[in-house]
Parts: structure tokens; C-alpha cells; sequence
């Protein structure tokens, strides 16, 4: 992918030096059963990168084969998300595309005396499956004639039985040590409206059976996978090669690609979603693509810290210092330089004229003056961080405002902070301070030098903002279940204001705080411009 090699690549390139392919195709076959999250990331990528860098082209598919859990809300999220992340699927397409061909090769199944519509209880074929050391037991159901299974098979799908009363399961081997190939069920039978097919069908193909036909069909060269599907590849290539397809896909497996402390298990992120636990798919919390988009995450970022893992054969862990260090690096290229106040402490200039405004022209980014700049207003009432004020410097490491100090205030003048006002439970509310106007940015005043430089906004130009944070959304101890050790304390709030060229900021945007971290632009809340922290500074001001 891109300049790099991995082992896909290679098989890749064999087959097209040897002629078994002229053009590469691969899919990406997500279920519309919820949205995608960051693990996804790495098979999407794999897709489409090993396809395009042979010139060939990726499907998206749509896995849906379970009515009940499927909906048409995840079928337009999960493109949205493609879409976000750069590329454009060649075909879009279904499994529910090709049902009817799937039921075709099932009765050629039959037909070959390769299936049997079996009526034992699901406990019953669980049982008589055996395990590792046993061998399964055949079901009493395993020699009806082929007459009698197509006749059944057809009554199953004109919905003559009840769900649960019958499946229409391959014959391999009930003595297999891969578990896969011991009569796996191929049709279940589910009464259930489908997203895309209605009532028309009552019995649905079994993944196991419906993947393989699907790529056949669409003549893919390289289904790529993750690593749990190894030990299903015998009953791929079985169900390819006994329904005697005429294109032959090659199934290949890479290991999953997991991140510390990030759960990303679809089951669980839906639960989250249904008893209310995070604010929908897209929570800025959520490891979902949608959550982290909406967070701040670049499209960019994810695929640099994707295939800044490589690929392999085996699963793997990385570290999320990995993936944040990949976003800060983008966002230091494209986000603007901005001022933020979060937790506000008023500073009143004494020796500052009434009424007197001063404008500042301040680039947005330092390093890429095609990025522009704008006007900051300089006036008699500042609002600085609180955390840069304390009454008594405690030492000479201290590089911000205390009273007898003075800093630069950046992009404008020094201040020196003489006194303060306390509110009844003798907290600091206010210092009073005057400006030197004397040092003025730009003029060259080098004379004294300042105990340290801090940001502000000006408090009639002011913007209110909404600021949130974002902990873990998991603590706890791995042994307790997922859902008790959701961190009900993982969203803060705080209340505060951003300099005034900002008012007219639209959902998305980026912008670095001076000293405060990268943050993107939500909808607005309650009237108030409303931001995301995406993720602090990787070594703070402060």
C-alpha cells in the first residue's frame, strides 16, 4: 500500500506476473448492523490500497444476510464513512443482490447429494457436533434422499415451517478436526422484513455460505479478511468449488489491528448506543469513525497511523500515543493558531483608557502565511485562564502572571499584575494589572524580559463557547462486564470564551488553542459556539 510491502502485495504481485489475473479486485463487506469503528479502518484501507496500486478497483458490499439487526440507517453511515475516508467504491452492492442465485447453487447442492435440510433442535446440532477431541456425531436426518431435501428445502422457502424448526446444512465430514466443515448450516429460516428484499424471503443464506458465492459472483481475486476467518477458509473454498462457480476468488487473512485500551467490539458499541449510555453512534467518545470524526479526527491521520502498523499475518496492539501522534502531525499542518479561554479570570488594566480598542494583525499560523490572519482586539477588560494566575509565585520555574510579576501577553503588551479582588468565599475573581505601553508587539522591546508569555481573549469582543473534554470511556478491571466499567465522569464540560474572529466558525473546523490543545467545532450548543478537544498538546505551556 502506497510504497510500503506486505505479504498481500506479494501474492498480488505474483498472480499478475504469472497471468492468473489481469486486474486485481477486491471488496469491502461490512454488515449494516451498525456503524463502523476504527478497526474497520485497517480492512477498508487494505481494500482499496491493494486494489488501486495494481490499477484494479474495490466493491463495497453489504453483508445482509440477518433482516433482524440490519437497517438502512448503518447501510448509509458505513459509505458516509468510506466516503470520509477517501475513497469511492467502484459497484456498490448487496448479498440480498444475489439471493436468488443463492438459492440456486443450494438446490445444485442438494441436488448433488451436498445438502440436507436437517429438522434436529439447534441444541441437538450443537451437541452432535462434538468438540477438538471429539468427533461430531452424524444427524439422523444426514441420508434423506435428495427428492425429499429439495422438497423440503421449497416448502422452507415457501414458509411451511417455523423459525427454528429447520436448516438446510452442507454435507463435509462430521469427523473433521476443523470444526467448520462439520455440516455447517448453510439456510436458517427468519420471519423478519429485510431492509432491501421486504417479506419476499423467510429463509437466509448462513455467512459461511453467502460470502464466498458473493465474491465469486462479483469476480473478486483477493478477498481479503482478518485472521479469524483462517480456519473458515476450507468451507470458503468448499462452497466455491462445489457450487461450481466459474470465477474462483482467493481468500487471505491479515491480523486485526487493536488499540490499547479501545474497545471495539460492534455487539457492545450498540448496547452502549440502546440503553443511553453515550449520546448515539457518533459520540465523540466512541472509537466508532463517526465519534472520531465528529471528535476531530482527519481521514488523513487514520490512514497514516493504519499503515504506519504495517500488515501482517499475525494480530497486533498499538499504542493510542501511535494514533494521536499521527493526528497532532496533520493537525499541525492544517489546523489554525487560535485563542481560547476556558476557565476565564477577569484582568482589568488600570492604567488602560475606557472604552480604547486596539487590533492586533495576527497570522494564523506562523509557518503558512497562505492560511491568513485576522484582527485580535486589545482593550481595558481581558480574560486570561485561571490556571495562569497565582497570587504568591511560588518559585523562580513559574513562568506565568502573579501579583508583582509581569508577563507578555501574546501578540500585544506586557502586564503586571498589582492586586486582586476576592468574591465572599475568598476566591480571586479579578486582578487589576497595568500594561507597559512601551512593549507593544512588534515595536522591538527587548529592554526587560517577562516571566513568561500567557494568551487571553478581550472581554467585550469575546465569543461564549462550550469546551469538552473526553476521558476513557472504559475503566475498571477486565474481569468486570464492559457495560459496569463505563466511565459515567468520561464527557466534561467547561464554560469560557474564544477571541472574536472565530464567531463565524462552521462545524468541523480545527483549530489549535495556544497552550490549550486542538479542538474541532461541533454544533453549536444552546446558542453558544461549541467545541471538541481532539486531543492536547504533546507537552504543555504550562
Amino acid at each position: 500500500m502506497e510504497n510500503t510491502s506486505n505479504f498481500i502485495k506479494t501474492i498480488i504481485e505474483a498472480d499478475l506476473a504469472s497471468g492468473k489475473h489481469s486486474e486485481i479486485i477486491t471488496r469491502f463487506p461490512p454488515e449494516p448492523n451498525g456503524f463502523l469503528h476504527i478497526g474497520h479502518a485497517r480492512a477498508i484501507i487494505t481494500d482499496f490500497e491493494s486494489a488501486s496500486a495494481y490499477g484494479g478497483y474495490t466493491n463495497l458490499r453489504y453483508d445482509d444476510t440477518n433482516p433482524e439487526k440490519e437497517d438502512d440507517i448503518y447501510v448509509k453511515a458505513i459509505l458516509n464513512d468510506i466516503r470520509w475516508l477517501g475513497y469511492e467504491p467502484k459497484n456498490v452492492y448487496f448479498a440480498s443482490d444475489y439471493f436468488e442465485e443463492m438459492f440456486e447453487r443450494a438446490v445444485l447442492l442438494i441436488k448433488k447429494g451436498l445438502a440436507y435440510v436437517d429438522h434436529s433442535t439447534a441444541e441437538e446440532i450443537s451437541r452432535d457436533r462434538g468438540n477438538i477431541n471429539t468427533p461430531g456425531k452424524p444427524s439422523k436426518y444426514r441420508n434423506r434422499s435428495v427428492e425429499e431435501n429439495l422438497e423440503l428445502f421449497y416448502q422452507m422457502r415457501a414458509g411451511k415451517f417455523n423459525e427454528g424448526e429447520c436448516v438446510l446444512r452442507a454435507k463435509i465430514d462430521m469427523a473433521s478436526p476443523n470444526m467448520n466443515l462439520r455440516d455447517p448450516a448453510l439456510y436458517r429460516i427468519i420471519y423478519a422484513e429485510h431492509h432491501n428484499t421486504g417479506n419476499k424471503w423467510c429463509i437466509y443464506p448462513m455467512y459461511d455460505y453467502a460470502h464466498p458465492l458473493e465474491d465469486a459472483i462479483e469476480g473478486i481475486t483477493h478477498s481479503l479478511c482478518s485472521l479469524e476467518f483462517e480456519d473458515h477458509r476450507p468451507l470458503y473454498d468448499w462452497v466455491v468449488r462445489e457450487t461450481e462457480m466459474p470465477k474462483i476468488p482467493r481468500q487471505i487473512e491479515f491480523g486485526r489491528l487493536s488499540i490499547e485500551n479501545t474497545v471495539m467490539s460492534k455487539r457492545f458499541l450498540r448496547e452502549l448506543v440502546e440503553k443511553g449510555k453515550v449520546t448515539g453512534w457518533d459520540d465523540p467518545r466512541m472509537p466508532t469513525l463517526s465519534g472520531l470524526r465528529r471528535r476531530g479526527y482527519t481521514p488523513e491521520s487514520i490512514k497514516k497511523f493504519i499503515l504506519s502498523t504495517g500488515l501482517s499475518k499475525v494480530n497486533s496492539t498499538a499504542g493510542n500515543d501511535m494514533l494521536e501522534a499521527a493526528l497532532r502531525d496533520d493537525l499541525a499542518e492544517k489546523a489554525f493558531r487560535t485563542m481560547a479561554v476556558i476557565n476565564p479570570l477577569k484582568v482589568t488594566l488600570t492604567n488602560y483608557e475606557e472604552g480604547k480598542i486596539e487590533f492586533f494583525d495576527v497570522p494564523f499560523h506562523p509557518e503558512k502565511p497562505e492560511l491568513g490572519s485576522r484582527q485580535i482586539p486589545f482593550g481595558k477588560t481581558l480574560y486570561i485562564e485561571a490556571d495562569d494566575f497565582v497570587v504568591t509565585k511560588p518559585n523562580n520555574k513559574y513562568k506565568r502572571l502573579a501579583l508583582g510579576e509581569e508577563v507578555r501577553l501574546f501578540y500585544s503588551y506586557f502586564i503586571k499584575a498589582h492586586d486582586v479582588v476576592y468574591d465572599k468565599d475568598g476566591q480571586v475573581i479579578e486582578v487589576l494589572a497595568t500594561y507597559d505601553e512601551l512593549t507593544r508587539s512588534g515595536s522591538g522591546f527587548n529592554e526587560r524580559k517577562p516571566n513568561g508569555t500567557i494568551h487571553y481573549v478581550e472581554a467585550t469582543h469575546a465569543v461564549p463557547a462550550q469546551f469538552n473534554f473526553f476521558g476513557p470511556m472504559i475503566i475498571g478491571d477486565d474481569s468486570m462486564d464492559l457495560l459496569d466499567r463505563f466511565n459515567d465522569d468520561s464527557w466534561t464540560i467547561k464554560h469560557g470564551f474564544v477571541e472574536h474572529s472565530m464567531k463565524h466558525v462552521k462545524v468541523q473546523d480545527k483549530f489549535q488553542f495556544i497552550r490549550n490543545g486542538y479542538f474541532n467545532t461541533d454544533e453549536p450548543k444552546e446558542g453558544k459556539l461549541n467545541f471538541n478537544e481532539i486531543v492536547p498538546l504533546k507537552s504543555s505551556y504550562k
